[in-house]
């Protein structure tokens, strides 16, 4: 019975993605909207489940639902990336397996259509683990990733965000309060059948960033980390508090170090140790055995989560 139970678990697949954490209220989006949203997140959480049932990897799971969410304008990451000060698109990502733990980033790109399968590319054909700026964009060009012009990245809500921080002089989260919202850092962590984990994670970062900000989205162990070992995690928020609490990291270290279940970290990491400092967003993770753990400390957070068995949970809300 005990082999045929580690047979089973060995064998168990699961993937979790997220399109931002932040101040999400019932009350300030319409039924249309909030329709579109789970949609979109039902569209990335079954591409890269498709790849996990079909035997595919981890790795390339997690990145086809980032891309899947990173070409859909609803979410700050790709095509639906924010304006920076001088009104351009600068973009970070990350990936990871943890097997080797092998990482791949970019920060700070413009114009590259899928900033993760260019964050791939750095992992699996260059010595580095994060390219920036035009270093990023050289390499990106040899290794011919498509690129889109100004035009692509357009979007008329993040137009209009962008010049509501121009007039107050300050820099605006994706998921900072506005009339009509659009939130959006996404991510996705996954457990193969062969029992391998990986994660991915992708942003447009602050409206009206300045001076090149990166946030805590290309940076392994803040934003994006993995351990096959212990578990796989992607964070949504509020970047300069997930840089200084190093939290991707900080979840698996409690779990390997401490002997925290999933569950026991996350709550610990995002509930706690990151409030105390004053962050706020929230986390995607799943385990070496395939549990999953779907945490924020914000009134909501984009997420939808698949497991084996077949169950499936899309949601926006507390």
């Amino acid at each position: 019975m005990l082999h045929n139970y580690s047979r089973i678990m060995s064998n168990r697949i699961s993937i979790a993605i997220h399109g931002g954490a932040g101040t999400i209220s019932r009350g300030q989006m319409s039924a249309e909207k909030e329709a579109q949203y789970k949609t979109a997140l039902s569209e990335a959480l079954e591409a890269g489940y498709a790849i996990l049932s079909g035997g595919g990897t981890s790795l390339d799971a997690v990145e086809k639902a980032v891309t899947v969410l990173e070409d859909c304008p609803l979410f700050n990451a790709g095509k639906g990336s924010v304006f920076t000060h001088e009104g351009t698109h600068e973009m970070d990502a990350s990936i990871m397996e943890g097997t080797g733990r092998k990482a791949g980033a970019v920060a700070g790109v413009s114009g590259v259509r899928n900033p993760i399968q260019l964050a791939r590319l750095v992992m699996e054909h260059t010595e580095h683990v994060l390219l920036i700026g035009e270093g990023a964009h050289a390499f990106a060009r040899q290794q011919r990733v498509a690129f889109e012009d100004a035009a692509y990245f357009y979007d008329e809500l993040r137009y209009r965000q962008w010049q509501e921080a121009l007039k107050s002089n300050s820099m605006m989260l994706d998921h900072s309060p506005l009339k009509e919202q659009k939130f959006g850092t996404v991510g996705a962590v996954a457990r193969d059948a062969h029992g391998h984990l990986a994660a991915a994670t992708s942003t447009g970062g602050m409206t009206n960033k300045l001076f090149g900000r990166v946030g805590d989205t290309p940076v392994i162990g803040s934003g994006n980390y993995v351990n096959d070992a212990t578990c796989a995690v992607s964070c949504t928020g509020s970047g300069e508090y997930f840089l200084r609490g190093v939290v991707a990291y900080d979840v698996s270290c409690l779990m390997e170090y401490k002997g925290y279940s999933l569950e026991q970290a996350c709550e610990e990491v995002v509930q706690r140790r990151l409030v105390k400092i004053g962050g706020d967003g929230g986390l995607i993770a799943v385990d070496h055995l395939g549990n999953i753990c779907l945490s924020f400390n914000t009134d909501g957070m984009y997420r939808g989560r698949k497991s084996g068995d077949g169950e499936m949970e899309v949601s926006i809300y507390k």
